[in-house]
């Protein structure tokens, strides 16, 4: 990506909700405040943009707590383990 001199990087925040309303406001809000963002609908779909995305790096992860299948928690344990 490139960058305007004297402008600083972009971070890329990570949102992980079931939720597509939640989604796209977490999304709508974080572009505004000049935020990258990506947006995925479970913890398994997180892992694998994670897992498949290495040359993207990834500043800040939010994360729903309840969700289907693997809750935020479980998630942030499995990246934590695994370094990703």
């Amino acid at each position: 990506m490139a960058t305007i001199i004297g402008e600083p990087p972009r971070l890329h925040v990570l949102a992980v909700d079931d939720s597509l309303t939640d989604r796209k406001l977490i999304e709508k809000l974080l572009k505004v405040s000049s935020f990258n963002v990506t947006t995925v609908e479970s913890g398994s779909k997180a892992l694998e943009f994670l897992g498949l995305m290495e040359e993207v790096e990834v500043n800040l992860i939010i994360t729903d707590y309840c969700m289907p299948g693997m809750s935020g928690y479980d998630l942030l344990k499995k990246i934590k383990n695994h370094h990703l």
